[in-house]
C-alpha cells in the first residue's frame, strides 16, 4: 500500500466516489451532465492527493491539496444541484454532504500544516 492510501483523507474521498458511482445508476435521465460533473470532480479529489504526497515540497504539496479542496467543494455544489431538481434520495444526499465536510476539513488542515 502507497503512502497516500494510507491516509483517512484519501479514503473517505474513495469512498465518496463509490458515492458517484451508485449515484449514476439511480439518479433519473435528464440529469447526466451534472453526474458526469460530480464524478469528474470526484475523481480530481483522490488524485490529487495521491499527486499532493508525491510532491517533494510542502508549498506544492499545500497547493496540490488545495486543488483537491476545490474538486470537493464542487462535488458539494453539484450534490445541491441534484437535490434542488428532485434527482438524489435525501439519505444519499446526506451521506455525500457527510462525506464531503469531512474531507473538505481534513483537506483543509493539510493545505494549512503543508504551507507553513
Amino acid at each position: 500500500m502507497l503512502a497516500f492510501q494510507r491516509l483517512d483523507v484519501y479514503q473517505r474521498s474513495a469512498e465518496f466516489l463509490a458515492l458517484t458511482a451508485e449515484l449514476k445508476a439511480d439518479v433519473p435521465r435528464g440529469h447526466g451532465p451534472l453526474i458526469e460533473q460530480l464524478r469528474g470532480a470526484a475523481t480530481s479529489i483522490s488524485l490529487n492527493i495521491a499527486e499532493a504526497v508525491g510532491r517533494t515540497g510542502p508549498a506544492d504539496a499545500a497547493r496540490t491539496y488545495a486543488i483537491a479542496r476545490g474538486s470537493a467543494m464542487e462535488c458539494a455544489a453539484a450534490l445541491d444541484a441534484l437535490r434542488i431538481f428532485g434527482a438524489i434520495a435525501p439519505d444519499k444526499y446526506k451521506r455525500g454532504c457527510d462525506l464531503l465536510e469531512r474531507i473538505v476539513a481534513m483537506l483543509t488542515k493539510l493545505c494549512w500544516s503543508k504551507g507553513r
